[in-house]
């Protein structure tokens, strides 16, 4: 097009102002509140804007930094976003995770995860790690009795085998304070965990000069209930604990900072958890300048990034792989540097080949038929993206710098600062999931109301030793948690012999009301696995009661609109009781004009929008004796 026809046609679009799109909103509102109405408050304490602009970021100074610059907000890679693709492997049978291994390597794995808990030999060693290619895989043990004996292993497999030390790449996940926050109190000592982290610094320099020998698991924070900003600082506080250690060991920053991995998780929120990743490394390299490295690349730092499991199902367990599918995108368009899927199946089992299969198969998606790795910081440029990142960055550095003046990570989580903000993030979360203002699909809204687990759980819940330890533990959350112990409740009742629980429709009147109010009574006694006995609509009550009456169901539900309940519930309610005085009847809505009058005639309860869903099936769960 020539620049005489471009400039023809763009002005017949004149630019807009801001004012001018604020006074169209305004208009369209018709008074609602603003605020209210189009500002997202985030749980990381900041507000999201209905729209941005090119105005919002003219004060971003890394906006025009090309990707593998300073402060590596857009990555470390120049040219292709080539993500390692990983898989991890829980099992502490060495012999079965290299046979697990060779299987996800011959599918398209370029990093495995081991668990080398029970590898205390060289034999052992070998055996897990038989047939597998150093130089070409990427190897990270993810569990140890002893890092350091771990360690002497690995370097021995890799010499004995003559594989030359600088094409092997990997990690061990040495990370004492994680330790300290999972388990209460330090293995041995902070001292001894400084000795240690020296002792396997001395070695991978001598002899593995590409392997990470520390981890900052900031995952573990947000499968606690942490906020995505929170787990970034206080993954950042953990990191100045060990550069601050080890630099007073003597040891300069840039033999330091390269050693690490950060480990962080990928959660549901697709365009936050990708200005996550971007703000992570801005973040890195703003911190670890701060201990004045001479090369700027000891200020990058490699990001494995894993899909998280607090909000994972048991019910419903294939739309597992919907949130896998997102999480693992947001990880890969955030240029992580590697990206664990985990299985769909793992809240119940430790997966098998078909649900392996597919998580090595989402990321081959990604990249053979989506390209997601042909382009790096796809996300750059955009407005919303940015001003998210930006906000990202502001709020974490600013909760990092808060540890920093209350003595540090470990200071912080002594005094139970750190352990008290993630437990006021959870509680929020498990708050809105009980009252699905936060909603997990097929568990706390739209449940499947034909399936079972029962049978299908293989994983049992470890149940936590109540050690006594001098400070406060941080423990997994499990979002679909207290829901699938009700359902799974509902299951065993009836697993020995009892009828399960019934609600029935009482559907009548206006019919676009009873229709919708019987949808929502169908969701929300379904999330408890009760069998829900639905009716296209009465013409009378006494037809209603009699259906009512022979359908045996323990609750009835009366689904109508608000003007009709006082007059057609009382009367419906008359007559159950009076046949059977044990029916528990509800009102699907909160008509709160006739509540008295309507409570008065025996109306039990009502369910509406408001109500909290778990405490409501809790209570219905102990009146029909299933608890």
């Amino acid at each position: 097009m020539e620049s005489t026809d471009k400039e023809k046609l763009l002005s017949e679009f004149p630019p807009i102002t801001t004012p001018e799109w604020e006074s169209k909103i305004m208009t369209d509102l018709k008074g609602a509140d603003y605020e209210k109405k189009l500002i997202w408050k985030t749980e990381e304490g900041f507000d999201v804007r209905p729209y941005y602009r090119a105005e919002n970021l003219h004060t971003l100074e890394y906006l025009n930094l090309l990707p593998g610059e300073y402060p590596f907000l857009r990555g470390n890679k120049k040219v292709h976003n080539n993500w390692l693709i990983r898989q991890d492997f829980f099992t502490r049978d060495h012999e079965n995770a290299n046979k697990l291994a060779l299987n996800a390597i011959a599918r398209g794995a370029d990093a495995i995860g081991f668990n080398a808990k029970e590898v205390t030999t060289h034999k052992e060693m070998h055996r897990m790690l038989d047939k597998i290619d150093f130089s070409k895989i990427n190897l990270n043990f993810i569990s140890s009795r002893s890092y350091p004996l771990t360690l002497e292993l690995f370097i021995y497999e890799v010499t004995d085998l003559g594989i030359e030390s600088v094409r092997v790449g990997g990690s061990i996940n040495f990370d004492p304070i994680s330790y300290l926050l999972l388990h209460g109190d330090f293995y041995i000592s902070w001292r001894s965990n400084i000795e240690e982290a020296e002792y396997l610094l001395n070695a991978a320099r001598k002899y593995l000069p590409y392997f990470k020998i520390l981890t900052v698991n900031g995952h573990y924070f947000l499968n606690a209930g942490s906020t995505l900003v929170q787990e970034l600082a206080f993954s950042l506080a953990s990191a100045c604990e060990y550069m601050a250690g080890l630099t007073e060991k003597g040891y300069s920053i840039d033999q330091i900072a390269p050693r690490f991995m950060l480990s962080l998780g990928a959660g549901s929120s697709y365009f936050m958890e990708i200005a996550k990743l971007r703000a992570a490394r801005f973040l890195w390299a703003k911190m670890t300048e701060q201990f004045h490295p001479d090369e700027p690349d000891t200020m990058n730092i490699f990001i494995n990034s894993s899909t998280v499991t607090w909000n994972k199902t048991l019910y419903d367990p294939y739309l597992n792989l919907l949130r896998t599918t997102t999480e693992g995108m947001s990880s890969a368009l955030g240029n992580a540097d590697s990206v664990t899927i985990h299985p769909f199946d793992i809240m119940f089992r430790e997966g098998d080949d078909f649900s392996r299969r597919i998580a090595l198969s989402q990321q081959l998606i990604f990249k053979e038929e989506s390209y997601f790795d042909k382009i790096v910081d796809p996300a750059a440029g955009s407005y919303y993206i940015e001003s998210l990142t930006n906000s990202i960055i502001f709020h974490s550095w600013k909760l990092f710098l808060e540890i920093e003046e209350r003595g540090g990570m470990i200071e912080s989580i002594k005094s139970g600062f750190i352990q008290k903000e993630i437990l006021k993030s959870r509680e929020q979360k498990e708050t809105d999931i009980e009252r699905r203002k936060l909603v997990l699909i097929g568990t706390n809204q739209y449940p499947n109301l034909q399936e079972n687990m029962l049978d299908k759980v293989e994983r049992k819940e470890e149940k936590s030793q109540d050690i006594p330890s001098p400070y406060q533990k941080i423990s997994s959350f499990k979002g679909s948690g207290a829901f699938d112990e009700i359902r799974l409740a509902t299951e065993k009742f009836v697993s020995r012999g009892n009828k399960k629980p019934s609600v029935f429709l009482f559907t009548m009147g206006n019919p676009t009301m009873h229709r919708a109010r019987a949808g929502f009574a169908t969701n929300f006694f379904g999330c408890a696995g009760y069998e829900i006995i639905d009716n296209p609509g009465f013409q009378s009550i006494v037809e209603g009661v009699i259906a009512a009456l022979t359908s045996e169901a323990e609750i009835i539900v009366i689904c109508s609109s608000d003007e009709e309940y006082p007059e057609i519930a009382p009367e419906i309610c008359k007559k159950i009781k009076a046949a059977d005085p044990k029916k528990y009847i509800l009102v699907a809505g909160y008509p709160k004009d006739s509540l008295e009058i309507l409570q008065s005639n025996g109306i039990d309860d009502f369910i509406h929008v408001r109500s909290n869903l778990l405490t409501t099936l809790k209570k219905y769960q102990v009146l029909l004796g299933l608890e």
